[in-house]
Formats: C-alpha cells, structure tokens, sequence
C-alpha cells in the first residue's frame, strides 16, 4: 500500500511540473507588457514569429535603391562586411538572456533569431524569433515574452554591423542564424575589415573563424 501511495504521490509531481511548462504561444496574439507590446503570429505550421509590434522592416518588401526593384538575395551572402565582432556578440546575448533551468531543456534543438539591418548605419532595427510549437521545438514555446524582449534590447543596443557596398543600397539588410542558447562562442581577436568575397559557398553559416554571422 504504501508503494502505491508513493507512486500516486510521485504521478502527481510529474502532473504539475507538466502543467506549469505553459505555452505562451499556442495561437496569434498579442503581448501587452511593462513599456511595451510584442507580438506573436502563429502559422498552419505551428511556426512562431514573435516580434516588437513597433517594428520597421519587417513584413516590407526589400528594395534595391539603385534600381527601385526587389532585392534579390542570395542565400548564404548578406551584403555586409566581415570582422570579428559580431558573432561572438550575438552568441553572447541570446545565451545569457535564457535562465538555466530553460538551457537545460533545450537539447540541442535551436532558435532562429533574424535581423532587420539599417543599411546607412548598420543598425539593428528588427529583432524577429522563430521557432515551432510542436514536440521537436516546444522548449521555445515555454520561454516568457520578457526573455524574447531582453535578447531584442541587447542586440540593438550591443551590435554594429558593417553594411557592403550592395548593402548601403538597400532598403534594409536581411540576416538570420539558429542557436542553441547553449552554445557559447569564444571571443575571436579583432581584425581589419574585409570586403564580403562574391565567391562564398551559398551554404555559408555562423563559423568560429571570427567572420560575422552568415544567413544560411
């Protein structure tokens, strides 16, 4: 008898600790918070795109300036220079920003944080989340809006990029990465800027070779 009390017991514990795992984003909706308001779009696909409502690029057509027409872009090659700053700085945010108990149910499953460049000032402008609410992903589905918010601060406030030459004629630039909150990336040593080479591999993503973070 008493093991089966000790099982009930144990049963209910688990219960709640399920319980208390709450999906902030199951279905679109908005965030009314502290000073500010975020929302959360949510598709047929279960995928999360969590944003300030404030925003500027988002959801606007990418324009080459010299040309009035659509941006084509290329997978793997953002207009923008390399140095070694900015990886290790994005890294640095998004991990910090998530509390312990959260990192150590990640599992490796990973996050897309994505970038609305100023193209003038290389200026973030922009910070939009990503992730699915399904059994493969909900971890991200669990994490408060203030979390989302304190990554989107830092990285407007912390990060520079360097715009391209293509860059400084658009209407924005557009960069995304995947990180697991786990991943840490050792600050590489500060090097000359160098031009962004036409003949990168289009797969090109975030390297620990100290280049910038590179859309996949």
């Amino acid at each position: 008898m008493k093991t089966i009390f000790t099982f009930l017991f144990l049963s209910l514990c688990c219960t709640g600790i399920r319980l208390t795992a709450q999906n902030y984003y199951s279905e679109t909706k908005t965030f009314h918070e502290d000073g500010y308001t975020y929302q959360c779009d949510v598709d047929e696909a279960s995928m999360v795109s969590l944003y300030n409502a404030s925003c500027t690029y988002y959801k606007t057509e990418q324009i080459d300036l010299s040309t009035g027409k659509r941006y084509e872009y290329i997978p793997g090659k953002p207009p923008l220079a390399r140095e070694a700053r900015t990886k290790p700085q994005c890294f640095a945010i998004v991990n910090q920003a998530f509390p312990p108990e959260i990192k150590a149910r990640i599992d490796g499953r990973e996050l897309t944080i994505v970038l609305y460049i100023e193209s003038a000032t290389g200026k973030i402008v922009d910070v939009v989340f990503n992730f699915l609410t399904g059994r493969l992903a909900e971890i991200y589905a669990q994490v408060p809006v203030s979390v989302y918010r304190e990554i989107e601060v830092e990285l407007k406030k912390s990060v520079r990029f360097t715009p391209s030459a293509i860059g400084k004629n658009l209407s924005y630039i557009f960069m995304f990465w995947k990180q697991d909150p786990n991943v840490t990336i050792q600050n590489a040593p500060l090097k000359p800027l160098e031009p962004v080479e036409p003949d990168l591999p289009d797969d090109e993503s975030p390297r620990d070779d100290g280049g910038p973070i590179v859309v996949e």
